[in-house]
Parts: C-alpha cells; sequence; structure tokens
C-alpha cells in the first residue's frame, strides 16, 4: 500500500471494496491497490457528506424564528453575516437577487469544501480536499454548472457572444482567449485549494516531527529533561490547529466567491 488507511477507508474497503472493483472494471479503471480500492481521500470525502447529511437532519427540527439556538445561529452566519461575506451575501452582490436561486449548489459546494478542509482537525484523517482529485471535482461541478446557467440564460448563440468580446472584428482574436481564460479557472480553482489545505497539513507534520526529535532524543539520556521538552510537541500544535482552521474558513470563502463572480459574469446581460 502506498499510504496509511484509516479504520473508517478500511471499513468502506471491507463493506464496499468488491462493488467498487467491479465498477472500475466495467470502466477499465485500474485500480492503484487492488485489495484497498478505495483510499483515503475517497473515504474522507464520503465521511464529510455522511456527516453533513447528519448534521442538517439534526439541526433541521431544532430550527426556530422565535428561540434560536447557537448552532442554528451560526450557520444562519454563514448564509448572511454583518461583513457581508456570507454565502447569500456574496450570490446578492455578485448575481444580484436572483443569485438566491443558485444557493442550493453554491451553498452545497463551499459547506462541503468546509467541512472537508477542517475535518482533518480529527488527528486521525486527513483532509480530502489536500488531494488534488477532490479540489479538481469541486472545479470541475462549478465550471459545468455555471457555463450551464449561462447557456440557459442567453441560449448557445447569446452565451457565445459573451466569449466574443465588444468589438465584432476583434473576435477572432477575443474568442479563443476567452476559451483559454475559462478553461483555465479549472486549474486555479484546483490549485489554490489543493496547495494551500496540503501546505498547511504539511507545516503542521514538520514542526511536530521538528518539536518531538529533541524531546526523544535528549528523553533517552536526561528523562526529565525530555519531559520538559515535551511539553512543546504536546502543546504548540494547537496553534498549527488554529491556523489549520483559519486556512480551512479561507479557503471555503474562495470557493464561494469565485463561483459567485463566475455565475454573475455568465447570467450578466452585457456582451
Amino acid at each position: 500500500m502506498n499510504e496509511h488507511l484509516n479504520w473508517f477507508t478500511l471499513l468502506l474497503n471491507k463493506l464496499f471494496g468488491h462493488a467498487v472493483l467491479a465498477v472500475m472494471a466495467a470502466l477499465k479503471i485500474a485500480p492503484r491497490d487492488p485489495a484497498y480500492p478505495i483510499p483515503n481521500f475517497v473515504a474522507a470525502s464520503a465521511l464529510v457528506c455522511l456527516l453533513a447529511v447528519v448534521f442538517f437532519l439534526w439541526l433541521r427540527p431544532r430550527i426556530s424564528a422565535d428561540r434560536p439556538g447557537a448552532t442554528q445561529q451560526v450557520m444562519e452566519l454563514l448564509l448572511a453575516n454583518p461583513m457581508g461575506v456570507g454565502i447569500r451575501d456574496l450570490l446578492d452582490e455578485n448575481v444580484g437577487h436572483q443569485g438566491r436561486e443558485y444557493l442550493p449548489m453554491v451553498g452545497a459546494i463551499s459547506i462541503f469544501v468546509l467541512f472537508a478542509n477542517a475535518i482533518s482537525l480529527v488527528p486521525i484523517f486527513l483532509s480530502p480536499t489536500g488531494h488534488p482529485s477532490v479540489p479538481l471535482a469541486c472545479a470541475i461541478l462549478t465550471f459545468a454548472y455555471y457555463n450551464w446557467l449561462g447557456l440557459k440564460h442567453h441560449g448557445p448563440i447569446g452565451y457565445a457572444k459573451h466569449f466574443a468580446g465588444p468589438v465584432w472584428w476583434l473576435s477572432w482574436l477575443i474568442f479563443p482567449v476567452e476559451i483559454i481564460s475559462h478553461t483555465a479557472r479549472l486549474l486555479s480553482l484546483t490549485v489554490r485549494l489543493w496547495a494551500n489545505i496540503f501546505a498547511s497539513e504539511l507545516i503542521y507534520v514538520i514542526f511536530l516531527g521538528l518539536f518531538m526529535t529533541p524531546a526523544l532524543v535528549i528523553g533517552r539520556n536526561h528523562p526529565v529533561l525530555g519531559l520538559i521538552l515535551g511539553i512543546f510537541p504536546a502543546v504548540f500544535p494547537v496553534a498549527f490547529m488554529a491556523l489549520h482552521l483559519f486556512v480551512a474558513v479561507v479557503q471555503a470563502f474562495v470557493f464561494t466567491i469565485l463561483p459567485a463572480l463566475y455565475i454573475g459574469m455568465a447570467t450578466s446581460e452585457e456582451h
């Protein structure tokens, strides 16, 4: 195996491994590890979706307009808040009031990214967004969704005019540039999310190792001093957990505002 599998990944492989192998064989896809065809990032993504479903099923009957609880208020802040950086706020600002009809899709991706980024705060899990496949999947969904909205809103010919620019005699030059620019959004969305989460987790592991190594080495000959030095690897990771949570929230915000911008541009009446 190329990676250490956590208990949840092992459980999914035990329950669904044969079915996954059958599907992959039908699609002519060779698994990296036939004994464990479900890797950690796929299992973590499934866990994030499962936890989100359970969480919102738990929250739904507890929503109250008269006496909102703390959890409800936190989730409402994700939608709208005084700073204007909620999911609904960003859609209203970049798309207009009609942007609220796009809230389910944009909100679902945004919340998935937030939960997926933050799940590595649980020590046995790594963020699935730290693997390039998951950010790429989110980017493809976003790319397909806003282009579909543009086609639906303007029609094929009208939407094509968005790529041609305002000056008709320069359209032959602008059109391919715009196509390349739009396609590059797949890369930018993917790399931005993946690189930040991967780097955040890597920094945590590196600094944890730097603090643990002296404590272990010195502790062999000087147990008391080793115990004192052991305080640092026990306490210092808290700062990196806070930093990772900050990165997780920022990247979820980026993966909300950029889709909102793309939808706004795709459905705009300007040519």
